[in-house]
């Protein structure tokens, strides 16, 4: 694991100290900005070194380059992040990848690189840090999806490794929960992430649409009529990592758009339907 500090001198106060996975881009640097902004001491984690770097130097983070795949290197970021900062009060896991497919469609390599990314890693980051959440109280969030939470085809990998990594989040809520740490998962709905740009392209490319037309046709149905802004996501999360949400634990905390309350047998009503 290779560390790069970009932050100024400790802050002498005592603000709490945050660990954001998966902080190269999209949600997680949005995550990151805005806990600094809120007063938070911060280190960022991801693979891209080059890309994270420039993360951290934004908004004034310490950047940590770890795969938290490999269980040695959440270790030793773990142990990294309380040895420079003196502590840790929140956890967010939120490292992602996305291998489309069905069953019939996925390789081997496909379903282990996805859960091992979507879900191992939040066993990985959850089991090094649980110690020291227990002695400041701390949080874990964990960012799923609601592929997790609704059934879809075309991404069986994904949705099994967003769905167990939320109940993974709800059982440390109801295991630690005793001993003083919160343990929530926010699930988005379509975000403008880098992720899910490629997505629209995927998407759109074939049928030529551009980006922007994808999200709106992806969107169609959205109460909102829009996919959602990484600030937006990250608004949720800090929501769960800080004190005004002391009582929230446990819960599954969907940021859609009002995407999974969209009752399916009505939207003929609506929409005239027709398969692709």
């Amino acid at each position: 694991m290779q560390r790069s500090v970009t932050s100024s001198s400790p802050s002498p106060s005592p603000a709490p100290v945050h660990l954001v996975a998966g902080a190269s881009s999209g949600i997680g640097a949005a995550v990151a900005a805005q806990a600094v902004a809120s007063g938070a001491r911060v280190a960022v984690c991801g693979r891209r070194g080059d890309v994270l770097r420039k993360v951290a130097e934004g908004c004034g983070a310490t950047a940590y380059v770890a795969d938290v795949t490999d269980r040695a290197q959440v270790e030793e970021l773990v142990a990294a992040v309380v040895r420079d900062h003196g502590r840790l009060d929140g956890v967010v896991a939120n490292a992602g990848v996305m291998r489309p497919g069905g069953v019939l469609d996925l390789t081997d390599e496909d379903w282990d690189a996805t859960l091992r990314t979507n879900l191992t890693s939040v066993f990985f980051l959850a089991r090094a840090a649980l110690p020291h959440l227990i002695n400041s109280k701390g949080s874990f969030v964990t960012v799923g999806s609601i592929a997790g939470l609704r059934a879809s085809g075309g991404m069986s990998a994904y949705a099994a490794s967003k769905a167990g990594a939320a109940m993974l989040t709800a059982t440390l809520a109801a295991e630690f929960g005793p001993r003083g740490v919160r343990a929530n998962t926010v699930c988005p709905g379509w975000t403008r992430t880098e992720m899910a740009d490629e997505e629209m392209r995927e998407f759109g490319g074939p049928l030529g649409l551009g980006v922007d037309e994808s999200y709106a046709e992806v969107t169609t149905l959205v109460p909102q009529r829009r996919p959602a802004e990484p600030h937006e996501i990250a608004d949720a999360v800090l929501w769960l990592l800080g004190p005004h949400s002391s009582y929230v634990n446990g819960t599954t905390l969907t940021a859609d758009g009002g995407t999974t309350m969209v009752d399916p047998g009505a939207v003929p009503f609506d929409f005239r339907l027709s398969e692709r």
